[in-house]
Parts: C-alpha cells; sequence; structure tokens
C-alpha cells in the first residue's frame, strides 16, 4: 500500500508531532507500506530554517526509509496568530500542488491546525482516494478558550469548516477518548472514530544515570530538579507555575524549564519580577539531547490550563518521563490524571490551584519511598503505551481504511 502523510512538522523537528509522525512511519516502512511524508522545511519554533536546508519550492530526501518531500511556506516563529495561520495555509496550498503528483492508495492528515487537513481532504477529493483525519488536538476550540482570535466571525467559520472535515474524511484517529467523545457529541458518527493514543520511544526513552557534567554545568547538582521540557504556550499555564514558585521555601527544590514558545518572554519576565532564584530557563534542545536532560530531573512537571478541552488531552510527555523513570507532576484533568493514578505514576493537582500545585509539589518531594513506588509506576505505565505497539495499532486502521 502506497501511504501519502501530511503533516507541517517532521524531523529534524523535535515536537511531539513530529516525533509522533516519525515513529509511526518508520514501523510502518518495517511491515512493507510505501510511505511518503509531505512537510514543509525544518524550522520550528524559530520560523528559521535548519542548517543544511533552504526553504526551496520542492525537495526531497529519504530519512529511515520513509520518502519525505518538503514543500515551500511562508515562516514565522511559533507565536501570534495571523502570521501562523498564513504559515499554515501555506502550506495546505503548498502541499495541495506537491501532493497531486505523488501517487498514492490513502491520505493522512494530521491536526492540531485545521489547514493541514484541508489540503488532505481536497487532495482525497481529486485523487479518489481514502483520507485520515488524525486529530491530535481540537483547533479552533483551543486558540478560542485562549482568546487568541477574538473575531466571532473568523471563530465561527473556521468551527464549521473543522465540523466538516470530520463529516468528509473517511475516518477519523482521535489520540484520546475525550477526543472521540467530543466529536461524537457534536454529530460525528463514533463508529468511525479510532482512537490510538500517544506513547513512549522505548528505544529513545529509557532509565538513564543523570548525567553529572550537565548538572554541574547548570549549577543543579543536589538540587532536587523539576523539569519542564516543551513548548511554552499559552495551553500550558507556565506563568500560574512560576506565581506559585515564591511560595516555595525548600532551597533545595529547583525548577528546570527547557524550551520556547508564546508565552516563553512573559513566564521569563514573571521570574525576574518576583526575583526568582530557584528557576532556571534553556532554550530548546535538539530531539537527541531530550533525554540528556530529563535524565538530570527528578521529577516532570506536566501542566495545562484548566479548561474543558485540555481535560480530553493527554500530553505526550508523560510518556516520554515514565519511560525514563521521572514521576510526573501533574496538573491536567481527565484522561491524562486516569492513567497517571492508574499506573501510580505520580501526583496531580487540580489546573491553576495553587494551593494543590504546592501540596502535590511537597508530597513527591519529600517521601523517598513513595517517589521510588512513583517510579516502578511509571515503568508500569511506559510499557502499557510502548509507540511500537501504538504504531502497530495505527497500521491495522490503515489496512482497514485502505480496502474501502
Amino acid at each position: 500500500m502506497k501511504l501519502l502523510f501530511l503533516t507541517d512538522n517532521f524531523p529534524p523537528e523535535s515536537n511531539a508531532p513530529a516525533s509522533r509522525t516519525y515513529e509511526h512511519c518508520k514501523e510502518w516502512v518495517k511491515k512493507g507500506m510505501d510511505v511518503t511524508v509531505l512537510t514543509c522545511v525544518p524550522n520550528f519554533p524559530y520560523g528559521k530554517t535548519y542548517e543544511g536546508y533552504k526553504n526551496k519550492l520542492y525537495q526531497t530526501e529519504i530519512i529511515d526509509g520513509i520518502k519525505v518531500v518538503r514543500v515551500w511556506t511562508y515562516m514565522t516563529e511559533n507565536k501570534g496568530v495571523v502570521k501562523r495561520i498564513v504559515d499554515y495555509m501555506s502550506y495546505a496550498i503548498s502541499a495541495f500542488i506537491a501532493g497531486l503528483f505523488i501517487k498514492t492508495d490513502l491520505i493522512v492528515a494530521t491536526s492540531p491546525q485545521l489547514f493541514t487537513t484541508v489540503g488532505g481532504c481536497a487532495l482525497a477529493k481529486v485523487k479518489r482516494k481514502p483520507w485520515i483525519f488524525e486529530l491530535r488536538d481540537l483547533w479552533p476550540e483551543g486558540i478560542k478558550d485562549h482568546g487568541a482570535i477574538k473575531q466571532s466571525f473568523l471563530l465561527n467559520f473556521l468551527t464549521k469548516m473543522e465540523l466538516c472535515l470530520y463529516r468528509k474524511a473517511t475516518h477519523i484517529v482521535t489520540v484520546t477518548k475525550g477526543l472521540k467523545k467530543n466529536l461524537s457529541s457534536r454529530g460525528i458518527d463514533p463508529n468511525k472514530i479510532d482512537i490510538v493514543t500517544n506513547g513512549a520511544n522505548m528505544s529513545l526513552f529509557k532509565p538513564i544515570d543523570k548525567d553529572r557534567e550537565l548538572l554541574k554545568s547548570l549549577n543543579l547538582t543536589d538540587k532536587f530538579v523539576i523539569g519542564y521540557i516543551g513548548t511554552h504556550g499559552m495551553a500550558h499555564g507556565l506563568e500560574f507555575i512560576v506565581e506559585s514558585l515564591k511560595e516555595v521555601k525548600d532551597e533545595n527544590i529547583h525548577f528546570l524549564f527547557v524550551g520556547t514558545g508564546a508565552k516563553k518572554e512573559a513566564t521569563v519576565q514573571k521570574a525576574k519580577e518576583l526575583k526568582l532564584k530557584n528557576i532556571t530557563f534553556l532554550d530548546p534542545v535538539p530531539k537527541a539531547e531530550v533525554s540528556r536532560y530529563i535524565s538530570i530531573i527528578d521529577v516532570a512537571l506536566v501542566p495545562l490550563t484548566k479548561t474543558v478541552i485540555h481535560a480530553s488531552l493527554i500530553p505526550s510527555k508523560i510518556f516520554e518521563s515514565a519511560a525514563m523513570r521521572k514521576p510526573m507532576l501533574l496538573g491536567v484533568e481527565g484522561e491524562a490524571r486516569e492513567i497517571v493514578e492508574k499506573y501510580n505514576a505520580g501526583v496531580a493537582f487540580e489546573p491553576e490551584n495553587r494551593q494543590e500545585f504546592l501540596e502535590a509539589l511537597k508530597k513527591i518531594s519529600s517521601d523517598k519511598e513513595r517517589y521510588r513506588e512513583l517510579q516502578k509506576g511509571c515503568s508500569r505505565l511506559a510499557e502499557a503505551f510502548d509507540r511500537k505497539n501504538l504504531a502497530n495499532s495505527m497500521f491495522k486502521v490503515l489496512e482497514k481504511v485502505g480496502k474501502k
């Protein structure tokens, strides 16, 4: 079977969408599938082309047996809304044009932003091929919750477009039960929706000793390190976390934030205003380096803001942290909390509830025996969400839809 996969993030970019797509496609190639990924030139999160690449109209490469076609896009930093929408639209148009010349039996287009799936839908119609909408996050509902788009006419238009795409999709793959429930409540046939959760790459993320050299370079030796590694976006509530740190009196506890995003500058500024000494901010690191930074933390911080939409999500960093036996300080409700508590892999708090956050921090940092039990729970969680097994689950969906 020939598969055409549309995504605007792919390695060497190292965010969650890029990792999921790459790791799934690599497994599908091993099973004999002919996979072509249609993506853009790597530029996330700063909107600048990576070394070794040029933002050309069309270029190809092979990555682990995956045929990768890269098209020209308008590039912008991962901040703001209008420029990013232009970025997304430019990718959809370029991908559609390039996709017309790629032979395929099945098309997959991944969210959260809708314009990728618009391109997938249009290609499927022209080529008369089935297509799968891979839904990783609700968009535009997510940006609506954060007030990033205030014009009601634009939100209404995007919402109608979203529902239209769900209806036109031959099949839908979501990453959580909550997302399937949301779509079903809005009139989408649940029989055409499968769930394939995110998971952990057990070969890339595994228990290793702390990188003592890195700890020393960051002046964190002998500290109990709470780490947040990922996008500093509107959804993550990092300003709330920083605001709460003024209440943390234990000088042995230190927070490490690695990454960038729309809220990075505001989060750093908040820490400066509060004159915090128990927090360190670092720029993003390459995917190959992420495990090194996870190794030096004792606890993985996984927060989201308190919204109905976020209660339907499962942050992918849960699985990577669990695979490296790093218990979680989890500020997410819904299915994510259910998973972490089921496997006893962390301590949860209500999102944006300062008292619960501080209590959870104390619980996870002060009881060594409990901490060891949480580490054992992390191992159980990671084994249950091995990405190779999940890639196989989605492969079966592809085969099923491809035969329609």
